[in-house]
């Protein structure tokens, strides 16, 4: 090799070097500032909680439970001390304690009927609970009840996603219930209880967004939050403004209920997003400590009972798995309503039909 070659491959190989050594600095920089794209991605915002400086005004009555959070409510109804039946009413997905159900006073003072109706974890004006789960959601409910005095035992209706914490009532507080109807009822496509046919069956049904989403709740929680907000591909029907996931009796039923102002709205979201409706997802479709079939008769001796009402068009709550689940556990009462969808309860002969079941026996 002459000098001539020899000197322009050392300039080479130098010039190299100074390119690598340019480059590494920004080959830095971009990995780092991915990095951080990736960890703002997935790490949800600070929650505004209601009485925090900068958050929302306090404005309903509200319990403190023993671990030091809030949990606000309202009362309905006949006074409780007077009242003959003590319900509480559980919420669903994206709603309130400002849930408006169609009884009329005249059956409220018929069946003697004091309401309860609170705002679960992250809602409204309760404060979050990042580890929410089934099983405490259960014991929110039991430690509301003994702060507000509404005596040893109690009535629970829960509505769509808000019947998952009455599966944790019956399982870990049973001796608190005098009664449970669970409204469309939320369903989890994980159960382990549930033959694959009809969890394969009920799953299929929904819109295709929605499987991912519940997909990703069940496996990936910690990808929850950008599932939600990302912009790329559709996540939850429901959130997106999809009405193909409604039968023609919910669009009649919307319809309807659009004529009268809805009470409390604005505030269901108010303390973020993630703290109430994405983790109610999350929670509802985590793991669960126990299986439906495991629960057992809270009603032996026919002292109460466990409802289930399905509408048979309900395209959100596929009617195959809450059948199944009431044919394996006889002790539920099963009432399939034909010709009706996911907002049965809004029907005023439907809803004052729940009442009248759950409380004469």
């Amino acid at each position: 090799m002459s000098a001539t070659s020899a000197r322009s491959r050392t300039r080479s190989h130098l010039a190299l070097l100074h390119f690598l050594t340019m480059l590494a600095p920004i080959a830095v920089a971009v990995s780092a500032g991915l990095l951080g794209w990736v960890y703002q991605a997935l790490k949800p915002p600070h929650p505004k909680i209601c009485g925090s400086p900068g958050g929302p005004p306090v404005t309903s009555p509200r319990v403190k439970l023993s671990d030091g959070r809030h949990l606000a409510y309202r009362e309905m109804g006949v006074p409780k001390e007077e009242a003959k039946h003590k319900i509480i009413v559980i919420h669903g997905f994206d709603s309130s304690k400002d849930l408006n159900l169609p009884v009329s006073q005249e059956l409220i003072e018929e069946l003697s009927m004091y309401f309860l109706f609170f705002d679960r974890a992250g809602y409204g004006e309760s404060d979050p609970f990042p580890k929410r789960t089934v099983k405490s959601e259960a014991y929110d409910i039991q430690e509301l009840a003994d702060k507000l005095q509404i005596g040893p035992k109690f009535y629970i209706i829960g509505v769509s996603m808000g019947a998952y914490p009455i599966y944790g009532c019956l399982k870990y507080i049973p001796h608190r219930l005098a009664g449970a109807s669970l409204v469309v009822p939320f369903v989890h496509y994980w159960w382990p209880c549930l033959p694959a046919n009809v969890s394969r069956e009920g799953f299929q049904r929904l819109q295709k967004c929605d499987q991912w989403t519940f997909r990703i709740a069940h496996r990936a929680p910690w990808l929850f939050y950008w599932w939600m907000t990302q912009k790329w591909f559709p996540s939850l029907s429901i959130m997106a403004g999809n009405m193909a996931i409604f039968c023609p009796q919910d669009l009649e039923m919307i319809k309807k209920l659009s004529e009268t102002p809805s009470v409390g709205l604005e505030k269901v979201r108010q303390q973020g997003v993630q703290e109430s409706l994405h983790r109610d997802i999350i929670a509802g479709y985590a793991k669960w400590e126990f299986d439906p079939l495991d629960i057992s008769n809270p009603f032996p001796n026919n002292e109460g009972s466990v409802h289930i009402w399905q509408g048979y068009e309900d395209r959100i709550i596929p009617y195959q798995i809450n059948r199944y689940i009431s044919e394996k556990l006889p002790w539920i009462r099963y009432h399939e309503v034909p010709d009706t969808g996911h907002l049965l309860i809004f029907r005023s002969e439907l809803c004052e039909e729940i009442f009248r079941s759950l409380l004469v026996r």
